[in-house]
């Protein structure tokens, strides 16, 4: 970049928004933010350089992970329309502006909980399909937007539209979603 040039970066997650919701409203909060996101990465099968991210934030007193699972499990139930309850899990990971943190996992509906289908093009014969990034907000977060983090918790997840798709129509290439192929597009 040339000095006098504007450096810009496209953005990277929706969070930002959350953080500005946050700043100009008190608790309760109970927000869903999605949008379109970019990201440096290789293109496959199932990450893609251009994304819809959807984000959910969810602010009051005495809030915690189980809350967090319960909604979770919820709403992936209710998505999938399935028939199956989906589990939940969580796996210890870093995120930036929570603690702790974790990746989730929900269970194949396509398995129902069994043990994983032979060939199964969902799970790929885990059982399990990582699906999102969570955590309770730090709070150090609440506390610069001026939220008092002894009073108040939350919790935050994220997760690309694209790949909930991909689960609930069973399509397993994501790059089929920015194609331009009218054939793909006119099925939904």
């Amino acid at each position: 970049v040339k000095d006098n040039e504007t450096k810009q970066l496209l953005r990277t997650h929706t969070s930002p928004v959350q953080i500005r919701y946050m700043e100009t409203h008190k608790p309760p909060i109970k927000i869903i933010v999605p949008g379109k996101c970019y990201r440096h990465e290789a293109t496959d099968a199932t990450h893609e350089a251009e994304f819809y991210q959807t984000e959910g934030l969810f602010i009051d007193k005495n809030i915690s992970m189980a809350d967090l699972k319960g909604i979770l499990e919820k709403f992936f139930t209710k998505l999938l329309g399935s028939g199956a309850k989906i589990k939940v899990r969580f796996r210890a990971n870093y995120f930036p502006f929570v603690e702790p943190g974790a990746e989730v996992d929900m269970s194949c509906f396509k398995c129902e909980g069994k043990p994983p289908a032979k060939g199964c093009n969902i799970c790929k014969n885990k059982g399990w399909i990582e699906i999102a990034g969570a955590g309770m907000v730090h709070p150090f977060v609440l506390n610069k937007v001026g939220i008092d983090s002894k009073k108040y918790s939350g919790f935050a997840f994220g997760c690309g539209i694209e790949r909930l798709a991909m689960i609930k129509y069973g399509i397993n290439d994501i790059r089929l979603f920015h194609s331009g192929n009218l054939r793909f597009t006119n099925q939904f």
